[in-house]
């Protein structure tokens, strides 16, 4: 069969000499731009290659976990279990969205974008030595968009079927053939052992160390405690371009913190290698150590070529309490970022305005003729000033006195029917308004105390509920809460993720990204348009125009944003030169064999690394 496909690929290119025919690649593009590494790259830029292997890498965790299934809506998964697994095809770092081949070698796209097939190394093998073949690769995809986490439905649901055509060979053919990210995304399909999961329920999350393909395997697990991970020696692709100086550690673990503060504080003892921090105050304040100064800690900004996305306080909105638009932006009025800024983070963020902050696909201005063309049929059904204001969080004077913007506040929730009725704000049934703030991570706490104090002026309760991380996210999934902090990340080729955002399909759908709740069908055609643009231009105009939609829509109040990653670690961990554009790199990162870590690294995992709270 594929002898009989190769000579229709060269009567292809004999027949049709110039015209786009299908054949296989190394790498896929979305707008079939020339990747920027040729099929006979040795390794992608932003890694050593040279790296050396060994050693033990230490992370923290939050909270805790009870599965080691990331891919279903049940239970708390392990941090990084998914390293276990390989994909079809590798993401590069260093470009907007290209793929190239892991377990697939070769990947053909079809001239008119209606189907996708990849083929399959010969070599690849799960960790017990069984070839990967393309009957997995149909298991796996028919088992995610079954049984998986809601995300995966939306993610392939322009997927006809998977065929495996032969045992290297798999065929994905589509519904329509509109979606030009579909066969890239295709390609970050984790592949599952058909064989080991024919004796298992795939739905029941628990603590059963999986069967995986790649460069790691679980090999110890404390429940809800401590995770470690071990580096597969005979990794059967480690020497392929796409892994070239990438998977350096022998060994990484991951100990799991009920709180933030003292897993900072661990760090500082050398109890384990490196922080993301999350935290203005604790990047100015809480890094002056001698260890620091002496640079056996290492503080660095790396820079985050990414979009940020929207992080922000989730309205809720199958709560008749938000659905007034007004309500939404009344409540808005009364965060007071400038003071916030100032006072708690030593002014270090910039205030996020759009959806696709950080990036191109920001709506600023007025919309232009593209945007227009797009938002014109809807005009009437829109808010006006999509078409005639640029959108802009409301500013302060830093000096945390609101009354301004209080006053607005009160007009916006009298037109929406609320009053004052004995110092308490009552809605339109005459309900004193308690809104509870579901939360899980105490750093949290002092940004929300202020804003609870403005709207307490204006007698609204904001009820401040902390709780533990498993109870949090089983009421986010069951959608149990009033406001939240959500943030919705973007890449740089946005796509298929928007359905799981904002699309009506996925409000009632469990473990969505769609925790909002939004339903509005001008939104979903917004989307689905975006997904289907034909060019780069195309849908940087068809984000604009969603974008500007979502921002006069008030369905989350604005947080904030920083254009670097802000990481520590102890001067016996490495990393290359170059970093990648688009992400930190961890898995190029590696141990020094010549530097002596702070605390000397176990091998196996610690009595009880979880701190009170």
């Amino acid at each position: 069969m594929n002898a009989v496909r190769t000579l229709l690929v060269q009567a292809c290119g004999l027949l049709f000499a110039g015209l786009a025919c299908a054949a296989p690649q190394h790498a896929v593009t979305l707008y079939n731009e020339p990747p920027k590494y040729p099929a006979d790259f040795k390794h992608f830029d932003y890694v050593d290659p040279n790296a050396p292997k060994g050693g033990v890498f230490r992370q923290a965790g939050f909270g805790g976990f009870d599965s080691l299934n990331p891919f279903i809506s049940k239970g708390v998964p392990a941090d990084d279990v998914g390293q276990i697994y390989d994909t079809l095809t590798r993401h590069s770092l260093d470009e907007p969205f290209t793929e190239y081949g892991l377990i697939a070698g070769k990947i053909e796209k079809a001239p008119d974008n209606s189907w996708v097939r990849f083929y399959l190394r010969p070599e690849a093998r799960f960790h017990d030595g069984h070839p990967v073949r393309a009957e997995d690769v149909v298991f796996s995809f028919e088992t995610l968009t079954k049984e998986g986490s809601p995300m995966f439905r939306g993610y392939y649901s322009d997927v006809e079927e998977a065929v495996a055509e032969d045992p290297l060979t798999v065929l994905f053919k589509f519904k329509h053939n509109n979606n030009r990210e579909l066969p890239l995304i295709l390609g970050q399909l984790p592949v599952l052992p058909k064989h080991w999961w024919a004796s298992r329920d795939f739905n029941k999350g628990n603590l059963e160390i999986p069967l995986g393909s790649g460069p790691y395997r679980v090999a110890e697990v404390k429940a809800g405690r401590s995770v470690r991970y071990e580096r597969v020696k005979d990794y059967w692709g480690k020497d392929l371009p796409v892994n070239r100086g990438f998977y350096n550690f022998d060994v990484m673990t991951t100990d799991y913190f009920r709180d933030n503060t003292v897993a900072l504080e661990a760090l500082k003892a050398g109890q384990f290698d490196y922080w993301l921090e999350m935290t203005a105050k604790n990047w100015a304040n809480a890094y002056n150590i001698p260890a620091v100064t002496e640079g056996r800690l290492v503080k660095e900004l790396i820079p985050n070529g990414n979009p940020t996305g929207m992080q922000g306080f989730v309205f809720n909105l199958r709560r008749p309490v938000f659905q007034d638009v007004r309500v939404r932006q009344a409540l808005g009025l009364l965060l007071d970022f400038e003071w916030t800024n100032k006072q708690l983070f030593n002014s270090a963020y910039v205030r996020t305005r759009s959806y696709f902050e950080n990036s191109e696909m920001a709506a600023t201005g007025l919309p232009d003729a593209d945007q227009l063309a797009i938002l014109d049929p809807f005009r009437r059904q829109l808010p006006a000033q999509v078409f005639s204001e640029a959108f802009e969080n409301p500013k302060t004077d830093a000096s945390g006195m609101i009354r301004l913007q209080q006053r607005e506040a009160y007009q916006l929730l009298q037109e929406a029917g609320w009053k004052i009725v004995d110092d308490k704000m009552v809605d339109t049934t005459g309900k004193p308004v308690v809104i509870e703030f579901l939360l899980a991570q105490t750093e949290f706490e002092r940004v929300l105390l202020p804003f609870k104090r403005n709207l307490a002026d204006l007698g609204i309760d904001l009820v401040i509920r902390r709780v533990d991380v498993s109870q949090y996210v089983n009421r986010v999934r069951s959608r149990d809460f009033d406001m939240i902090v959500g943030s919705f990340p973007q890449s740089n080729s946005p796509g298929n993720e928007q359905r799981e955002f904002w699309m009506s399909a996925a409000a009632d759908k469990p473990s969505s990204r769609n925790s909002m709740g939004l339903k509005d069908p001008i939104v979903d055609q917004l989307v689905e348009s975006l997904i289907n643009a034909d060019s780069r231009k195309s849908l940087v105009a068809h984000a604009r125009a969603l974008d500007r939609v979502l921002q006069w829509g008030y369905y989350v109040i604005p947080n904030w944003h920083i254009k670097t990653w802000r990481v520590a670690y102890w001067n016996h961990i490495g990393h290359p030169k170059v970093s990648p554009k688009y992400d930190i790199g961890i898995n190029t990162w590696w141990v020094k064999p010549d530097t002596k870590p702070a605390v000397e690294v176990q091998t196996q995992l610690q009595a009880d690394p979880v701190g009170t709270e």
